[in-house]
């Protein structure tokens, strides 16, 4: 680990100051990618700029339609909130099989999306249940968020304050996990909302993406059925040790149709 300098912000304000004080400096919240990265010597920050000390950045809210999760919420609170439960059920169970039991009491919702692993589960959920994510400075709807690989929308001296889920009328999720990391090989988000339907495919392709062909079955017949036949490109998929990127095309499929029977 090289050497860095500790600070513990105690606002929103004075984190986002701080981090646009040094271009080099990271953000801390859960820790669970970036403190196992600094251990391995794959990043060099000047400065950490610990956010666990901002009681604002926590918790859960719900406004009419619409489910608020702050961004240093853990995977276990948002697993166990009695809202998100009731109003999105598919989204405090995938939150439930994040990592392992340390993972989920340590790891949050704004870290998971902010570093914006091409396998992690959140990304999913946020894209296919058309979340907004709030800012210290503007909202980004969650088509324009996930730009690339461990590449977000946010500017210098942006971070995440919350994300807002609209509710919608049925949704599920399933992934094929990693055995090992938890990591979906592949997973697949689906929700049905007044608006329509969106499909959010995560671990398959260097970025979380929308599956629209299997959003137009859908739409018309909403059942595992619609989905059984659509085969998903290979081109531009991941292929590695854990699965090849025929192995993955496939999978999306088949995570698709499971999580759609789920929703019900």
């Amino acid at each position: 680990m090289y050497a860095f300098t500790y600070k513990k912000a105690s606002s929103i304000v004075d984190a986002a100051d701080k981090l646009l004080a040094d271009g080099e400096a990271k953000l801390l919240a859960g820790g669970m990618t970036l403190i196992p990265t600094l251990k391995q010597r794959l990043a060099q920050p000047t400065e950490l700029i610990d956010l666990n000390g901002i009681a604002e950045l926590t918790g859960v809210t719900v406004s009419g339609k619409i489910v608020t999760i702050g961004a240093m919420t853990r995977h276990v609170d948002v697993a166990r909130n009695p809202d998100v439960n009731k109003l999105i059920p598919a989204l405090a169970k995938l939150a439930s099989h994040i990592g392992d039991p340390a993972v989920r009491n340590r790891g949050t919702i704004g870290g998971s999306i902010s570093n914006n692993d091409p396998s992690a589960d959140y990304p999913s959920a946020v894209l296919a249940l058309d979340a907004t994510v709030r800012t210290n400075r503007r909202e980004i709807k969650a088509d324009d968020f996930f730009v690339g690989m461990f590449e977000t929308a946010l500017e210098p001296g942006e971070l995440v304050v919350a994300v807002s889920f609209p509710v919608p009328v049925k949704a599920g999720y399933k992934k094929f996990p990693n055995p090992a990391s938890r990591y979906a090989v592949v997973g697949v988000f689906v929700a049905k909302t007044n608006r329509g339907v969106r499909v959010a495919v995560t671990g398959a392709g260097p970025v979380v993406f929308r599956q629209m062909e299997m959003e137009a079955a859908l739409f018309g017949n909403w059942s595992p059925e619609a989905v059984a036949n659509i085969k998903q490109a290979e081109d531009g998929l991941n292929s590695d040790m854990h699965a090849s990127a025929e192995y993955r095309a496939h999978l999306v499929m088949v995570m698709a149709k499971r999580a759609v029977a789920e929703a019900g």
